[in-house]
């Protein structure tokens, strides 16, 4: 019962059919190689009036690229790719390149992965490290560190005192990141199995009951931390990023605020640009130094600078995942306005920002600050344009991969900002 090109995922129509009425994204090929089964087990997946499935090698799909078009839900997971039903019970097919595994359905079930089975120590660091998101992790720790330098007013300060408020800071901020993006995994565990299946709620090798569990553990343990610790700017950071990523990914009324452009880009630079710089520096200086609190010129321009920056990442972080946010309705500024316009936005921000960093520089009274400034600035500027310029917009991966380039645009910053005097 092996069939050709004829083969009929969708509706009934063929696939050359639906290719000349452009409801398909792809026009490659999409060969058909094994014996038809039936489907059983309609516990873990129920396909509406599908009862027989081809075994296909989607030799020529790229990763997530959807064969139909229309809405899709209830999402289940394969060896290589993804299946939904819509409510018109249609299949669509977010194929992989890898082929379909042909001894996968022996028994007549889904080749799910057991939730909460990992084989090794190793697959448990694994989970968690891609839990965490662990490009935050570094953002956060570069930040803390660099903003705690700016207290720094003579080499006698860094004294054992330092090093022990830097890790009472450190600490209890890296626990509250991973409650914040690790919420949003919870609530967007749909959304990721488009965007990001590679995370572990969206692949199935963490339960709810897990996410949920090392969710409240480490917000726990960061609010607990900052009340041992007794800094009152370490615990008001702690308290407004608490209250800010939940209302960011809480699917509660008037919560959710990633569903605004708006809303969403303003929780991030909240966080990333004001509650980070100040209150980081407010406990180095007050409550580690025991220093009257004052604004200085380095404090200034990290905040002002950040608020650039935080602007950009808020604004590209959407830019992947532009396919899963229209789906479910994140109506971001890249579903709105379009990728491109987007992209060219935040280089033009960046380089904005840069150019400010190059006067700021170029105006200090301190020859090392401003050979620092002014060269770095200047360097990371040509860097960006040159990547920016070559990059390809069509290709999903690679608007990833500048996306973490991006951060560490992000993180060399931070290493710029402490020799700003």
């Amino acid at each position: 019962m092996a069939k050709s090109c004829g083969l009929s995922f969708c509706g009934g129509e063929s696939i050359v059919q639906r290719q000349k009425l452009g409801l398909l994204r792809s026009t490659k090929e999409i060969s058909c190689i094994g014996t038809s089964r039936s489907i059983a087990s309609s516990q873990k997946a129920v396909l509406s009036n599908a009862s027989i499935f081809s075994q296909c090698n989607f030799r020529s799909l790229s990763a997530t690229q959807p064969i139909c078009s229309d809405f899709i839900s209830s999402p289940v997971s394969i060896n290589s790719g993804t299946i939904y039903r819509n409510n018109k019970n249609r299949l669509i097919i977010y194929a992989t390149s890898k082929p379909l595994n042909t001894h996968a359905y022996a028994d007549d079930s889904w080749p799910l992965k057991k939730k909460d089975s990992f084989q090794t120590v190793g697959d448990i660091f694994n989970a968690f490290y891609r839990f965490s998101r662990p490009h935050t992790v570094i953002g956060t720790v570069i930040g803390i560190v660099s903003i705690s330098l700016l207290a720094i007013q003579s080499l006698s300060d860094f004294s054992p005192a330092f090093w022990i408020g830097l890790l009472q800071a450190v600490v209890p901020a890296l626990c509250m990141n991973i409650y914040i993006v690790g919420l949003n995994q919870l609530y967007d565990i749909e959304i990721d199995k488009i965007n990001k299946p590679y995370l572990p709620l969206a692949s199935g090798e963490y339960s709810l009951r897990t996410g949920v569990v090392i969710v409240a553990a480490f917000a726990c343990l960061s609010l607990g931390i900052g009340v041992i610790v007794g800094s009152a700017p370490l615990l008001w950071a702690l308290s407004v990023s608490l209250v800010l990523g939940t209302a960011y990914s809480t699917d509660l009324p008037f919560l959710r605020w990633k569903r605004s452009a708006v809303a969403a880009a303003s929780c991030i630079l909240c966080v990333r640009a004001i509650v980070v710089q100040l209150a980081f520096y407010l406990h180095m200086q007050s409550f580690v130094y025991r220093r009257t609190a004052i604004l200085t010129k380095p404090l200034i321009f990290a905040t002002a600078f950040m608020c650039f920056f935080s602007v950009v990442i808020a604004l590209f972080k959407d830019i992947p995942d532009v396919d899963g946010d229209r789906i479910f309705g994140i109506q971001s500024f890249s579903v709105r306005l379009g990728q491109e316009r987007v992209f060219w936005l935040c280089i033009y921000l960046l380089q904005a920002a840069y150019g400010v960093a190059i006067v700021m520089g170029g105006v200090s009274s301190f020859m090392w600050s401003k050979l620092v400034m002014v060269l770095g600035h200047s360097i990371l500027a040509t860097v960006l344009w040159i990547q920016a310029v070559s990059l390809d917009l069509k290709s999903k991966a690679a608007i990833t991969s500048f996306y973490m380039f991006v951060w560490k645009l992000f993180y060399a910053e931070y290493m710029l900002i402490p020799f700003m005097r």
